[in-house]
C-alpha cells in the first residue's frame, strides 16, 4: 500500500500492477500510513492533522476522522496487540488512539507537560510488550516513553539533525536509528548509549529496518541507494574496541 501528497491511497501487487481503484479520504495529502497487525485495516495520517481508519477489504472509511493534532501527522504505529495506535505530528506531540472508537486514550505527550519533543515527531516504534513507545524527532533526540502514564524514561542524544526512522532489534536489546545527518546509529538499551561508529551514507537517510532474524540492517535515502549492514559485525567491532580499551587501562 502507498500514500501520497495527492491525497490518494493505492494498493499494488508486487509486480507493480495496481489493485482496484485508489481511495480518497478528502483530508488533503496523506503523510503516513500503517497497516494493522491482522492486515484488515489501515490508518492514515493526513496533512490536515486528522487520522482516518480504512477497512482494507471494503476500501471504505470506518467512522469519522479522528481529530486532535494541530498540524500534519507524520508517523503512525500500531501497538503489538492492535488495541492502540500511536501518532506523531508536526505539532510535536504523540497521541494514542483507540481504533474501535477513534478517541484518544490518554492526554497527549506534549512539550507543555514538561516532556515531549521540541520539534516535529518523525518516527515511532512500540516495544513488543506495548509498555513503551520510542520516538525520534527533528529536535535530534530519541525518547522512550512509558505508556501507562506518558512519562519520559530515557533521552538518547548523539544525532546532529532530525531522527527520521527507528527500529528495534528482535530481542529489543538495541534500537537502530536513521537521521538526516547521513548516519545510522545503534543504541544499547541497557546502557542507553550509542555503540560503535555511525554507519554512514552519502546523503540524508529516510528509513531503516532490521531483518526479522536480527542479522542485518537496511537503510535508504534520497541518494537512490539501499545500504545493507551486518548488525553482528557492527556490534563485534564495538565489543572488541571496549575489550582493548579495558585491557589498556589494566596494563597501564
Amino acid at each position: 500500500m502507498s500514500a501520497s501528497a495527492d491525497g490518494l491511497i493505492r494498493q499494488w501487487k508486487r509486480d507493480g500492477e495496481p489493485v482496484g481503484k485508489p481511495w480518497y479520504g478528502d483530508g488533503g495529502g496523506v503523510g503516513t500510513i500503517a497497516v494493522s497487525p491482522d492486515e484488515a485495516m489501515v490508518v492514515c495520517g493526513h496533512t490536515d492533522g486528522r487520522l482516518r481508519l480504512w477497512n482494507i477489504k471494503e476500501g471504505s472509511t470506518i467512522g469519522e476522522p479522528w481529530e486532535g493534532h494541530c498540524y500534519a501527522v507524520v508517523c503512525l504505529d500500531w501497538s503489538p496487540n492492535a488495541l492502540e495506535i500511536a501518532s506523531g505530528s508536526e505539532d510535536g506531540t504523540i497521541r494514542r488512539w483507540n481504533p474501535d472508537t477513534g478517541r484518544q486514550i490518554a492526554p497527549p505527550i506534549e512539550t507543555s507537560h514538561g516532556w515531549g519533543h521540541d520539534n516535529v515527531v518523525l518516527s515511532l516504534c512500540w516495544s513488543k510488550d506495548g509498555a513503551h513507545i520510542f520516538s525520534g524527532s527533528a529536535d535530534t533526540t530519541i525518547r522512550k516513553w512509558r505508556v501507562i502514564d506518558g512519562k519520559e524514561v530515557v533521552v538518547l542524544r548523539g544525532h546532529t539533525t532530525a531522527v527520521r526512522s527507528l527500529c528495534l532489534t528482535p530481542n529489543e536489546r538495541y534500537i537502530v536509528s536513521a537521521s538526516y545527518d547521513f548516519s545510522v546509529r545503534i543504541w544499547d538499551l541497557k546502557t542507553n548509549q550509542a555503540v560503535g561508529d555511525p554507519l554512514l551514507h552519502d546523503d540524508r537517510i529516510l528509513v531503516v529496518a532490521v531483518s526479522p532474524d536480527g542479522t542485518f540492517i537496511a537503510s535508504a535515502g534520497p541518494d537512490t541507494k539501499i545500504y545493507v549492514w551486518n548488525l553482528e559485525a557492527a556490534l563485534e567491532r564495538y565489543q572488541v574496541g571496549v575489550l582493548v580499551l579495558w585491557c589498556y587501562h589494566i596494563l597501564f
